[in-house]
């Protein structure tokens, strides 16, 4: 008799929260799904609000495709790494053997012209910069770190 309520409380016990993850993924556009299901395991076991979460998925996307788009040659694979605190999200992805390209520094996009009066480009990174809280880069040894933080709602 001990035995069944002892499996059933096994089951249904909250399952652990992990505070930290990393993964790297093959330098290709058809990894964004492995990178979604990545991120978006890690929000589902942190209990993040769907409006971080959204935020952060598109930043991620934007900041991988680009690495994905500008840095074609390199062998290596892409790092994220991704990180809850009290109250923020911290995204860090790393693309090694990259040539230095700031996009913190990126002009700003003017949203009041028409899309015909625009020029193409630079719109998926002014929706990072707005989305996130912060937005970090840092180049060292051939090696690009781009850092996304999105403070939580409480």
């Amino acid at each position: 008799m001990f035995f069944v309520p002892f499996v059933v409380q096994f089951w249904l016990r909250p399952k652990p929260r992990c505070d930290f993850m990393e993964k790297k993924f093959k330098r290709a556009l058809e990894s964004l799904d492995a990178v979604f299901d990545f991120i978006n395991g890690f929000v589902a076991a942190n209990g993040i609000d769907g409006g971080s979460a959204f935020s952060i998925n598109l930043a991620v996307e934007e900041i991988f495709t680009n690495m994905v788009k500008y840095n074609p040659n390199s062998a290596h694979d892409i790092a994220i790494t991704i990180r809850k605190d009290r109250n923020a999200l911290t995204v860090v992805l790393v693309d090694s053997e990259a040539e230095p390209f700031d996009v913190t520094q990126t002009a700003e996009v003017d949203v009041t012209q028409s899309l015909q009066a625009r020029p193409v480009g630079g719109l998926g990174i002014h929706l990072v910069k707005k989305m996130l809280d912060r937005f970090d880069y840092e180049y060292a040894n051939r090696q690009s770190t781009i850092t996304l933080i999105k403070h939580l709602e409480q």
